[in-house]
């Protein structure tokens, strides 16, 4: 054997070798840890950015009638919940709503890029293209008058487009229907104590009372929901059909606007007319604005009564009115037919802040257990004392609250008990934030938008659709 043979030889087995570690070295980066971090391009072994991402980030904008807040969460395939940082979500909020900018679309949109940067700044660059941001309006702009909703959303839009590298789908910005929003707060509630995918038996009832609007939720029977009123064209069905890990639910939903606390004083001071009213407290001669009207609130020289302002407080909410059905709630509302998802209830924002003014709830506490009672029994209280003691009584109560403190508190204890009959014996649990796994997640309704948001996107579970 000759010894240029020899060294041909050796070449192509060195080269064998080379090329067999290097093809060893390439399946590895490709299959091992570091997989999903590294960039392709298309052309590079057939493999896209779209395929190697395991986890996906949703950044869902609260647009309430007090202020904005924007939320990020983080997802992994299956749809839980993955830290960002610390947390398991960014939760960053500001004042005024949207509504305060009626005259001035540019501004509102404005208010919301601060919010806008402190999300995208938490997301990896590379997956700005492919994470949806939504904007969903409540009360607030609801009861705004003319185009002034209209042309909001559009100066929100137009900033989005110009401003976000996010995924800005053509519904991005959206005035949430009442029963929308009612609906992911059940989601977001029953998704974070583990119930979705159980028995609609074994989920929540979920009532939250908003600024504008309060809206009630909970999973009934197929049976029960095939019984439901027929509403009239323009108007939202008490149902709302939704498929949520592998089980499909019948959510009773239904939102009362006018109805949130901000909205609801306006609605109490409405049946005095302009005259003395005793949900106010004594030494209090003023108005009280919301949505840019003002209703006068001057208390009877006797001051403010217990007894005396429910008897408002029934007027405004209507409980007398004609019922069509078997069981109404209030204004002639069909109340779902009861049943054993309505059989625990978590009640939310408003029910929490007056609660923690009131000093019968813990405010360092992410949840409470309470019943109907402890909110008469504080009403009693405060309808007793004069406004210039109010503060010596309830320390924890807020200067701009503290003349209607009485009227919150009825409102609150009426609208529970006579309002959607719940016994003023009964346990309810308020609730700002719930555990989920080691940390405690914001209870609102941006969570259940996210999981739909993320439910649509290519290699990502169906874990909630409405059907």
């Amino acid at each position: 054997m000759s010894m240029d043979f020899l060294i041909i030889l050796f070449s192509l087995l060195l080269w064998t070798l080379v090329a067999t570690a290097t093809a060893t070295a390439s399946s590895f980066s490709l299959h091992g840890k570091g997989f999903k971090h590294r960039k392709f391009s298309s052309s590079d072994n057939n493999y896209s950015i779209e395929e190697t991402i395991n986890e996906s980030y949703a950044v869902i904008f609260d647009a309430g009638s007090t202020g904005s807040r924007v939320h990020v969460y983080r997802f992994n395939q299956q749809l839980d919940l993955l830290r960002i940082g610390h947390d398991l979500e960014l939760f960053v909020k500001t004042k005024p709503g949207l509504s305060a900018y009626a005259e001035n679309p540019e501004e509102a949109a404005e208010s919301l890029v601060p919010l806008l940067e402190e999300a995208e700044a938490v997301i990896p660059q590379e997956l700005h293209p492919r994470t949806p941001v939504k904007v969903g309006a409540t009360a607030g702009l609801r009861q705004l008058e003319g185009d002034a909703s209209n042309r909001i959303l559009q100066a929100v839009s137009d900033m989005l487009k110009k401003r976000s590298t996010l995924k800005v789908e053509g519904d991005a910005v959206s005035v949430l229907s009442g029963n929308q929003e009612g609906a992911y707060q059940w989601v977001t509630i029953n998704y974070l104590l583990g119930n979705l995918g159980k028995h609609y038996s074994k989920t929540v009832a979920v009532v939250d009372l908003g600024g504008g609007s309060v809206q009630m939720a909970y999973a009934i029977s197929e049976e029960d929901a095939a019984k439901a009123p027929q509403v009239p064209d323009g108007v939202e069905s008490y149902i709302t059909e939704m498929f949520l890990r592998g089980k499909k639910y019948y959510l009773y939903v239904h939102s009362y606007l006018r109805y949130g606390l901000l909205a609801a004083r306006a609605e109490v001071l409405k049946v005095s007319r302009d005259s003395e009213n005793p949900c106010i407290l004594s030494g209090f001669d003023g108005y009280y604005t919301y949505g840019g009207v003002q209703y006068k609130a001057t208390a009877p020289p006797s001051g403010s009564s217990f007894s005396k302002c429910q008897n408002v407080v029934l007027e405004a909410l209507h409980v007398n009115a004609t019922c069509s059905y078997k069981d109404c709630t209030f204004g002639g509302i069909w109340n779902g037919g009861g049943g054993a998802g309505e059989n625990n209830f978590f009640v939310a924002s408003f029910f929490f802040e007056v609660a923690d003014e009131a000093g019968f709830v813990d405010p360092n506490d992410a949840n409470a257990i309470v019943r109907p009672v402890d909110f008469e029994d504080a009403a009693k209280v405060a309808c007793s004392t004069e406004l210039k003691d109010l503060k010596s009584v309830f320390p924890r109560v807020k200067d701009g609250d503290v003349p209607y403190i009485c009227l919150d508190l009825v409102y609150q204890y009426t609208l529970l008990v006579d309002g959607f009959g719940i016994d003023p014996q009964q346990e309810i649990t308020l609730v700002r934030q719930i555990q989920y796994q080691d940390s405690l997640v914001e209870a609102a309704w941006p969570l259940g938008s996210a999981i739909e948001a993320i439910s649509s996107l290519p290699k990502f579970e169906k874990l909630m659709y409405f059907l």
